[in-house]
């Protein structure tokens, strides 16, 4: 069985922040230039919040 994996697409984030404030497990954060950033994949429960709440389709998780 492969493991799911935690995908971002920097080029699409806009900063806007509502992934990191939907994920239940503090995963994600912004950079310094205020785009997306996976701290800890390996807390990060599949829960699919981010994908889901994201506007921009800018973090998804993959198969």
């Amino acid at each position: 069985m492969k493991e799911m994996a935690l995908k971002t697409l920097v080029k699409r984030c806009k900063g806007c922040g509502i992934c990191v404030a939907f994920c239940p497990k503090q995963v994600l954060s912004l950079d310094e230039v205020g785009k997306i950033k996976v701290v800890d994949e390996s807390k990060c429960i599949k829960c699919k919040q981010c994908e889901m709440r994201c506007p921009d389709y800018a973090i998804f998780v993959e198969k």
